[in-house]
């Protein structure tokens, strides 16, 4: 691996880092903030007084509950990112040409993001389609970045780098979120006749920002050494690398515990993320205050306390060890789930929010830098550890958006759902014990 910058410089791991800051307006504005409003507006029939008269949408020939919908089409991106990330990611490893992949899939996702632009019920085909691609762009992607990480910092550095890149994320994404705020909300301003053109514009947007700032991370990550071209061997020898990382899994006992543990937590923060704009929109009653605003504020509410809970977890972690920190966490997470099963006013929104962006950032840096310090020493295939723990992630996401899309769809209610999601905190909690501590 060929370095313009040594391994563990701040520059390289600053470079690095702002791959999050270049990604990250996917996951708020198309998965969190604007987009989930401009679908439910779309997808909602409403009487003169608010109240909502259907949500049912009508898709190939069958009806689903809005929110129902996108969850299967989520689950089904997140299917398709499970089988495929794996061989990509052995592949990359056996070429030599993993940022290439990180290009492709970073290029995909934003140019889907860019095509939302013209999402409308007339064209609900096309639109969910790019919705679609673009979460299979940007978590494929994902893959390739994660396991630069060991390659580009030392194991001391592992946990701030991690947090770092987390943190960047979440400013980067605020300024593009508000910067979309102020010429939705203001679009007399700027000669839009309503909302509508803006809060599109706001898709493309994402889209360039994503492409156009990732430009600083490709430029500075390390330059592979030249491996072997491209051979009709090459497919199966992607899968003979997983094969192989496979078997060193389960000989290593602690790494394997901690997947297990990984897995079942997951399923429920990454499902809570995805879901929690759609739950503020149908489960809060909102009457007398601005739903769109009150959205808006409980998201970046969560943005802004995530930048300095990432911080607090991470010198947690160098105090009190990783495994231990994410004990704290899960349990932290129970209590607000517990909590948020109960809201039914703004207020109670916000706090919940509070609560929400205190541990999010936390859990996720923590995760990805304590798989990183639990690999192999001296590991050079990282990019097909890493697409495991990916695929621990994306199948838990699959099984998270079925089952919720499951209980909206039957008891119409996301509520109920929650629920759920504590039961999967208490087997994080019950799993992660038996991880060994240091």
């Amino acid at each position: 691996m060929k370095y313009k910058y040594p391994k563990g410089s701040k520059k390289l791991i600053r470079s690095w880092a702002f791959y999050d800051w270049a990604n990250s307006v996917y996951s708020l504005v198309i998965v969190s903030s604007i987009f989930p409003i401009f679908y439910g507006a779309l997808t909602l029939i409403k009487d003169t007084e608010g109240n909502v008269i259907s949500n049912q949408v009508e898709f190939m020939g069958l009806s689903f509950k809005n929110d129902s919908l996108i969850s299967f089409v989520t689950a089904a991106a997140f299917i398709v990112v499970a089988v495929f990330s794996p061989l990509l990611g052995g592949i990359a490893d056996y070429l030599g040409n993993k940022k290439r992949f990180l290009q492709f899939f970073c290029y995909l996702g934003g140019l889907a993001c860019i095509g939302l632009f013209w999402f409308d019920l007339d064209s609900l085909f096309f639109g969910l389609l790019c919705y679609f691609l673009a979460i299979i762009g940007f978590w494929a992607s994902l893959v390739f970045y994660n396991s630069y990480l060991p390659e580009i910092a030392f194991k001391e550095q592992q946990d701030k780098a991690s947090a770092l890149g987390f943190s960047l994320g979440y400013i980067g994404s605020v300024i593009l979120l508000i910067l979309c705020l102020i010429m939705i909300e203001g679009h007399n301003w700027f000669g839009f006749a309503s909302a509508e053109l803006p809060t599109r514009l706001s898709f493309v947007l994402t889209g360039v920002w994503w492409m156009g700032f990732s430009q600083i991370t490709y430029k500075n990550l390390p330059v592979p050494k030249s491996k072997k071209k491209f051979e009709k061997s090459t497919l199966l020898k992607g899968y003979q690398e997983l094969s192989k990382i496979w078997q060193k899994l389960k000989a290593d006992m602690i790494l394997r515990r901690f997947l297990y543990a990984f897995f079942v937590y997951s399923m429920a923060v990454q499902t809570i993320m995805l879901v929690a704009t759609y739950f503020g929109i149908e489960e809060i009653n909102w009457a007398g205050a601005n739903q769109t605003t009150g959205l808006i504020v409980s998201i970046l509410l969560i943005q802004l306390i995530a930048i300095v809970g990432a911080e607090i977890m991470a010198r947690m972690a160098m105090r009190f060890g990783n495994i231990r920190t994410l004990l704290v966490i899960n349990v932290l997470w129970i209590i607000i789930c517990a909590y948020a099963f109960t809201i039914n006013t703004p207020t109670e929104f916000y706090i919940t929010a509070g609560g929400v962006g205190l541990i999010m950032g936390g859990i996720q840096s923590l995760s990805r830098s304590t798989y990183s310090k639990l690999l192999p020493p001296n590991v050079v295939d990282t990019t097909s550890y890493f697409s495991f723990y990916d695929v621990t992630e994306k199948v838990g996401i699959v099984l998270g958006m079925m089952v919720y899309g499951y209980v909206s769809q039957a008891m119409g209610s996301i509520r109920y759902a929650v629920l759920l999601f504590i039961s999967f905190f208490i087997g994080g909690v019950i799993l992660l014990l038996r991880v060994p501590a240091k």
